[in-house]
């Protein structure tokens, strides 16, 4: 395999795969965190012949770049997903994984050599596919009450300064009104619109239910990792209200 990125250091050709189902092409970058003890156990997940998961790159620790799936095809990364109305995210995304034990086994920073490489690999397949800056995501925004990578601890303020992504400096609003699970009303419907303008799938029916409470979750994980509680605080709404006012469009 050759690698579709000048990136990739490295190929490992992973058999899970298949064809993007309609024609699609990539419109997101989808971002995970390993989720294992090594980043060896997760390229032997990757690429052995069990498991029926794999992604389009790899990143280890050291910045090496590995290709495991052309670009070209669907690779099985991203699961059950949804985002801005779609789902088989997989046709639509290519996915990155990279190597960090996860909150399973004992998450921590990412190197900066890691995150060096990543914003290479980032910057590359965003501009060849002309990927728009808020669609590139992190698996929990797009399965949040399955997954919780790349996590917290996770710079996406980084990537932005890199030009990768969308962002804003978190709102810090030390008090005030807040929701959180049970509530209902008004203000509860006007927040879960604006979970669902920016891209979750949110149902807008009032009530502060779990749903709403892993896209909090999944949301604050990625834009607001400060304090990732669950609680929309008046910090969280208006985070969400300035990356929303910050798009020229969401089309």
């Amino acid at each position: 395999m050759t690698p579709d990125s000048p990136v990739a250091t490295r190929t490992l050709a992973s058999p899970h795969h298949d064809a993007r189902r309609d024609g699609l092409r990539p419109e997101i970058l989808l971002l995970h965190y390993t989720g294992m003890e090594s980043g060896a156990a997760a390229l032997r997940r990757l690429s052995g012949a069990e498991g029926e998961v794999s992604s389009h790159y790899l990143v280890e620790e050291d910045g090496c770049v590995f290709q495991l799936v052309a670009e070209e095809r669907r690779a099985w990364h991203a699961g059950v997903s949804w985002w801005r109305g779609r789902d088989d995210v997989n046709s639509r995304s290519i996915g990155v994984e990279i190597v960090n034990p996860g909150h399973e086994h004992g998450y921590r920073p990412f190197p900066a050599r890691q995150i060096e490489a990543v914003i290479e690999l980032c910057r590359d397949c965003v501009a060849r596919w002309s990927i728009a800056a808020q669609n590139v995501l992190a698996h929990s925004d797009v399965a949040p009450t399955r997954k919780q990578d790349p996590g917290e601890l996770f710079p996406w303020d980084q990537l932005f300064r890199a030009g990768i992504g969308h962002w804003v400096a978190p709102a810090v609003v030390p008090s005030g009104r807040f929701l959180t699970l049970g509530d209902r009303g008004q203000p509860v419907e006007a927040y879960q619109g604006l979970l669902a303008a920016y891209g979750y799938r949110q149902a807008i029916d009032g009530t502060f239910d779990e749903a709403t409470r892993f896209n909090t979750f999944a949301f604050q994980r990625h834009f607001r990792p400060g304090r990732v509680d669950g609680v929309a605080d008046m910090g969280t709404i208006a985070t969400l209200h300035r990356l929303l006012t910050s798009l020229p469009s969401l089309s």
